[in-house]
């Protein structure tokens, strides 16, 4: 029997369980309160949209999952990147895979992808329509009708919230999800910025401003305990830092204010310390009558050499030929251990995704329910998961969203 089914939310989650529903014979309303459905999709991957990951196996995408993965274990059973590959393919939205296994459109085009998930939902016959949900009517712990900002009200047999999280609230995740799920007896634990770039309370932060590193190592420190390495790149701002490694090593950190996160940079992973030792004898070798400071732009970028030079103590204009071993060894150590001192998160408006979200223990992961509202379904970001950068979590988005749409 065709039930009435309101999705709340018409990103990747809600679309995708949107689709999966009216498949079912649902008459299901997709409520979008943004003009345009997935406007955070048009903004991912730099605006070309890292659509998934090539992970081919559920535990390698159970590791790249740091918060609550083993929810997931039925919804990516059920629906697999190489699904959502072959769907997009389906939809005419030819993939190709790059560094790390991110997997974009071939145009290179997000919209490409947001125009054919949302023409996946219209012509499986969901009806996408504008508004903000405010509240939701219940008679008998069932959910009956949801109410609209401007008290509108749709009645429905079944609700699924898949309104995101808080970050890029221009895009529409402002957390009303969080609100509605309360509203009706959930937990919601608390909300954090996850992979976000960084504030450091080093003072030569702002000297090295718009500086790109390429091919550089980090290690993510708790105290004295080191939690997370990566390799790849970085950025550097007027605030602290940015870029891939440093989102993925934010998603490690909670609460960086009341705990003493700190992060190690290599400049020169590829070279262990007496090879650049001996790279670095051989340049003063070469530059022996110059200035220590003139000496490096071989090395290393422009623009951080003053930094660098003051960070070892060593005069900028010691000649080469007179810098001591002691001091070219400890120059040495400096470079492949450039300590930053992280002080903050940036704003949660800043992060890619929201940590935290409706508790899991509250939801059945084979179907997506409520086991607390008969009813009601959640599917994509409003739900405590979350995951490294690189395509996963909207791969989450499609996974649950595929799981809730089946079950609902």
């Amino acid at each position: 029997m065709s039930k009435k089914v309101v999705i709340i939310g018409g990103g990747a989650a809600g679309l995708i369980a949107g689709a999966e529903s009216a498949k079912r014979g649902n008459d299901t309303v997709i409520l979008e309160k943004m003009p345009r459905p997935a406007r955070k999709m048009m903004i991912t991957g730099k605006g070309r949209c890292n659509v998934t990951n090539a992970c081919f196996d559920i535990e390698s995408l159970i590791e790249n999952v740091p918060t609550n993965p083993h929810f997931l274990y039925s919804a990516f059973s059920s629906f697999m990147p190489y699904d959502t590959i072959a769907l997009l393919e389906e939809l005419g939205v030819k993939t190709k895979t790059e560094r790390g296994n991110r997997v974009f459109p071939e145009s290179d085009k997000a919209v490409d992808v947001v125009d054919a998930f949302v023409k996946y939902a219209t012509e499986s016959g969901a009806r996408i329509i504008q508004g903000t949900a405010k509240a939701f009517d219940l008679k008998n712990g069932k959910i009956t009708a949801v109410i609209l900002e401007d008290k509108t009200r749709i009645d429905c047999d079944a609700v699924a919230i898949c309104t995101g999280g808080k970050s890029y609230p221009l895009t529409g995740s402002t957390g009303d999800g969080y609100t509605l799920a309360k509203s009706v007896g959930h937990t919601v634990s608390e909300l954090e910025p996850s992979l976000v770039p960084l504030e450091i309370s080093n003072n030569f932060i702002p000297k090295l401003q718009g500086l790109s590193l390429k091919n550089i190592s980090i290690k993510l420190f708790k105290g004295e305990k080191e939690i997370y390495s990566d390799f790849g790149e970085m950025l550097f701002t007027h605030y602290g830092v940015s870029g891939p490694v440093i989102l993925s090593a934010s998603s490690h950190m909670k609460k960086p204010k009341e705990n003493k996160y700190t992060i190690v940079l290599d400049l020169k992973p590829a070279l262990d310390e007496n090879t650049l030792d001996l790279r670095l004898q051989r340049e003063f070798s070469e530059n022996k009558n110059k200035d220590f400071i003139n000496s490096l732009s071989k090395l290393l970028p422009n623009k951080i050499i003053p930094v660098i030079v003051r960070l070892s103590k060593i005069e900028p204009s010691e000649k080469c030929n007179s810098i001591t071993r002691e001091e070219r060894r400890s120059f040495v150590n400096l470079l492949k251990n450039i300590t930053l001192d992280v002080s903050d998160f940036r704003p949660i408006e800043e992060a890619v995704i929201t940590s935290g979200g409706v508790n899991t223990k509250e939801l059945n992961p084979k179907t997506m329910a409520s086991k607390l509202v008969p009813n009601l379904y959640f599917a994509g970001e409003v739900i405590d998961v979350d995951a490294y950068t690189g395509g996963f979590n909207l791969q989450i988005a499609f996974s649950t969203g595929y799981l809730c749409g089946n079950n609902i």
